[in-house]
């Protein structure tokens, strides 16, 4: 038995597999609740119920996780320092110190400006002790990298941090986009070594001896020290770790992949086996990066969003709260202060307030953590100490501080991760139904049986109501992604968004109305979402697949994924020599720029050079049994009518290494 173990660290839920990989069957599996503070934590409580012989046996852990992301999204990382050659860096995202030295290349690869090394060296020598990593990208290095090349080697010489050059993470133009990716790269590597490090201390703990990987964006894997040096790629890796599990679970390799956790919705496409990737670069927080990764559509829709009641109006708001089932299973106490709520009915809130602000007798807030660099006014500092050991709702803490409910700033404290909020969700929504229940369900009936009265429903009219809302959201949310696979664009007019809502609500207009149908199946990854993407797949007549498994879909894909390294080569027929047979040309990759006479040459050495290269990528990220493909991709333009032939303005050369990790291949090829 060849026994893998896979964890996926998701914003709610941390989840756990352990599979025999030559079955590719699961063995046990368990899902326990994410610690942000302490990552080992809820890895560690995920293993508590695991055969503590088999996971001896483990030969290779394997990790997706979606921290590179929120960290990018939240700001977070180490102290960064960049040097730019050539170009000024528009400064879009924070560095710490940065200079732009002399330097840089054309098009053609050719030497713009000589290097100024002299200043280069000043400025790496003035930070030194002053930032935990550099950045370094030069203009058009993509054509020629000797600048950068030069800059890291010097580096070496006068700083002990890691460098990271910008053509080593992108072979595409676009010198702003690969700045920041190299940025967000150095600022990573620290985040990404405690993570593996979290994970390593619990696989220590249960005598687990083997390597450690990591998922990438791409839904491929690498070994832990690859990812030191490119943890920019392991954003979007949770998502893409689903789209993986979910090809393993059905063998489907044309679906559409729908992923609900507690925090996001997270929907992405199979094709043809593969998850469709983003050309440009994955957009982070707002901004370009020259990263491939899964195209992956991400809603703030989850079994942890919250539903706010405003008198008559109800809210579905893509903010995660605590559910109040959770909560009250950790803090018994809510539950006797949440019964004397539902036996009252509370007023509306001014709409005019912004609905962060909206106070709800449901709601309480608990201390997260103090930042000594906010300044907080005497109000919210006295409900900061207050909720520091157990949660509070605003009117309670009002009542008790003599300080009316509106006083407090708690979306501010909120936003800056300083309070956690709790309150009613559809996961609540599920407990109180009776449909799913693993938490304290009388807290949910309790939240429920105020919020119905406020809308004038019964309980259970109100639960029906709450449900519609969710499942017309997630049935927005997977419309307007399909839209944007088949028209590029998520911008949805005003004729556009009233034939979508038709289509969703099933309801006809004056004069006419619309049906969807999706010619995919749909593939429902995460726990419960059985309780709400059947009525979603019947609004637009297609399939659901719910495989068994299907809870902890994303280990599941991070344990199963392969290794993959690619190389992308560019030759450019000299000036006017396009119309050629055989013209001479310039070669362009990551390990320098060469001339050729003829382009047929310069195809057979980067065939060559670049399958070597990839293959030791591939070894060192932990693959055995590698196969090596192939891809040339030409651009041409005709010579006009009555003409025969074209030009040819360039040819892309790509080449794939793909492999399984190292471990399991030398174990297969030792049994046969």
């Amino acid at each position: 038995m060849h026994i893998g173990l896979g964890f996926d660290t998701g914003g709610t839920y941390t989840d756990a597999v352990l599979m025999d990989m030559s079955g590719n069957k699961v063995l046990q599996k368990s899902k326990a609740l994410t610690t942000r503070d302490d990552l080992s934590i809820g890895v560690r409580n995920t293993l508590v119920d695991f055969d503590k012989e088999l996971l001896k046996k483990v030969a290779m852990v394997s990790l997706s996780s979606t921290l590179a992301t929120n960290s990018i999204v939240e700001g977070k990382g180490c102290r960064v320092a960049l040097i730019c050659v050539g170009e000024e860096f528009e400064m879009s995202m924070p560095v710490d110190v940065h200079t732009t030295v002399s330097g840089g290349h054309d098009l053609e690869g050719r030497e713009v400006n000589e290097l100024d090394e002299a200043s280069a060296r000043e400025f790496m020598a003035s930070v030194k002790g002053r930032v935990d990593g550099l950045a370094i990208n030069s203009y058009l290095s993509v054509r020629n990298p000797d600048h950068e090349l030069r800059l890291k080697k010097i580096a070496g010489e006068v700083l002990d941090i890691p460098v990271v050059c910008g053509h080593e993470l992108s072979s595409s133009l676009g010198y702003h986009e690969r700045t920041v990716t190299s940025v967000m790269n150095a600022r990573l590597i620290p985040i990404i070594k405690d993570l593996m490090d979290s994970v390593k201390k619990v696989m220590k703990e249960h005598k687990i001896n083997a390597p450690l990987m990591i998922v990438k964006g791409d839904g491929s894997i690498m070994s832990e020290n690859v990812a030191l040096e490119r943890p920019i790629e392991t954003i979007l890796s949770g998502p893409a770790a689903s789209l993986i599990g979910a090809k393993m679970l059905t063998g489907m390799n044309d679906a559409i992949v729908m992923d609900m956790g507690g925090t996001t919705t997270d929907i992405g496409i199979l094709r043809n086996g593969h998850p469709r990737l983003e050309k440009e670069g994955a957009m982070i927080g707002h901004r370009r990066t020259r990263v491939m990764a899964a195209e992956i559509s991400t809603s703030g829709i989850g079994g942890d969003s919250r539903m706010v009641v405003n008198g008559s109006k109800f809210i579905l708001e893509p903010i995660r709260v605590v559910p109040l089932c959770i909560a009250a299973a950790q803090w018994p106490q809510l539950l006797p202060r949440l019964k004397k709520v539902a036996e009252t009915t509370s007023r509306f809130s001014p709409e005019s307030l912004d609905v962060r602000n909206i106070v709800q007798d449901t709601e309480f807030f608990v201390k997260l953590k103090e930042l000594k660099h906010v300044a907080l006014s005497k109000e919210d500092q006295a409900l900061l100490d207050m909720i520091s050991a157990e949660p509070f709702s605003l009117k309670e803490a009002g009542l008790s501080l003599n300080i009316h409910p509106f006083a407090f700033n708690v979306s501010k404290m909120e936003e800056l991760g300083m309070v956690q909020r709790i309150g009613l969700t559809p996961t609540d929504i599920l407990h109180a139904e009776g449909s799913y229940v693993e938490y304290e369900r009388a807290a949910s009936e309790y939240a429920i049986a105020h919020q119905s009265k406020k809308m004038n429903m019964t309980e259970k009219e109100f639960i029906e109501f709450a449900k519609e809302k969710v499942i017309d959201r997630l049935a927005e949310v997977l419309l307007r992604k399909l839209f944007f696979e088949e028209t590029n664009t998520f911008d949805v007019d005003e004729v556009g968004s009233d034939l979508m809502w038709k289509a969703i609500s099933g309801r006809d207009g004056l004069d006419f109305g619309c049906r969807i149908k999706l010619n995919k199946p749909l593939i429902g990854i995460g726990a419960p979402v059985s309780a709400w993407f059947p009525q979603v797949v019947e609004k637009f007549g297609t399939d659901l697949l719910l495989p068994e498994h299907s809870e902890v879909g994303n280990a599941v894909g991070a344990v199963t994924g392969s290794i993959v390294e690619s190389m992308e080569i560019l030759l450019k027929p000299s000036a006017g020599e396009g119309a050629l047979d055989d013209p001479s040309c310039a070669l362009f990759a990551p390990y320098g720029r060469f001339e050729f006479e003829k382009i047929s040459e310069a195809e057979v050495s980067a065939l060559e050079e670049g399958s070597r290269r990839v293959r030791e990528r591939a070894l060192k990220a932990g693959a055995d049994h590698i196969e090596v493909r192939s891809e040339r991709i030409e651009k041409k333009v005709g010579l006009g009518k009555g003409y025969d032939g074209c030009i040819l303005l360039e040819r892309k050369i790509i080449v794939t290494a793909v492999g399984k990790p190292r471990q399991f291949a030398i174990t297969e090829s030792a049994t046969e």
